[in-house]
């Protein structure tokens, strides 16, 4: 009897033995396929950036002040990432004071278009922008864009036929948009509608801690990356990719990110209408 219960109890313990063996790769597994989703294309060669972007980021028509931009926001990296290209179609969408915008002008050129988007409500405090937006557009560099001054959510947003658009970039913007109640449900669709086929949406915003959703948009200005994903797939978009270049890891998330401007951690995703 008792040699019985050694042997069931021999039994027991390899079994458990061999339970306890299986759960690390188990958990291995796990962690890499959430590694796996969350992969990131990094910086794209130097070599590999084509020269019309070069050239538009080093274009003398550019302002001082949008130079002085450059070392945060990267402006080739985005570029190429994005797939920007002369003779596309494109849409800045929220153009505040019209960097992504004359970028976009150099880069798609005389035989393209830009759509460069901005709307305040009459009397707002950033009446003074869209006045000097306007200003800026009337440069020679600048004679392939279009004003649009529209709310993002309005139906007849843009002057374009259904799937005439090559890409819609909106950068640093999204979260305002979400703090101005705007209709957004309504935009990605409307903007999915007017892409092509294989038409990019570009977002870069300024990271939020994971599982905040919208909490710090009006306050920290920033946003949870899986509220957007999820809002954009929703239209129909697919994520194509995601860019490691405008990560930074020592931010922790809770601060305002004009107090070190530049430094924030951005993701940037690359959606595309399939």
């Amino acid at each position: 009897m008792k040699s019985r219960c050694l042997a069931i109890l021999a039994t027991i313990l390899m079994l458990m033995g061999a339970v306890v063996m299986t759960m690390p790769s188990a958990t291995v597994r796990a962690q890499e396929a959430g590694t796996a989703a969350k992969n990131e294309a990094g910086p794209i060669p130097k070599s590999e950036i084509p020269a019309y972007i070069t050239a538009a980021v080093n274009s003398p028509d550019r302002l001082a002040a949008d130079r002085a931009l450059d070392a945060g926001r990267k402006p080739a990296q985005m570029l190429a990432f994005f797939g920007i290209k002369p003779g596309m179609k494109v849409v800045d969408l929220v153009a505040g004071g019209g960097y992504t915008t004359e970028l976009l002008a150099l880069v798609v050129g005389p035989t393209g278009k830009v759509y460069s988007q901005n709307y305040l409500p009459p009397g707002s405090k950033g009446s003074k922008m869209i006045a000097a937006w306007h200003e800026r557009l009337k440069q020679p560099a600048l004679s392939n864009v279009v004003a649009i001054d529209k709310p993002v959510d309005d139906p007849n947003l843009l002057p374009v036929v259904p799937d005439s658009l090559d890409a819609v970039i909106t950068n640093m913007n999204y979260h305002d948009l979400v703090n101005h109640k705007a209709n957004l449900r309504r935009m990605n669709k409307y903007l999915f509608r007017m892409l092509k086929k294989g038409g990019v949406f570009g977002i870069i915003d300024n990271s939020a801690q994971p599982g905040s959703g919208a909490r710090d948009v009006g306050t920290l200005h920033r946003i949870d990356e899986q509220y957007v994903l999820d809002q954009v797939s929703q239209a129909g978009f697919r994520l194509a990719a995601s860019s490691s270049v405008l990560r930074n890891p020592k931010d922790d998330r809770t601060w305002f990110i004009f107090k070190h401007r530049g430094q924030q951690d951005r993701f940037m995703l690359k959606f595309v209408k399939p």
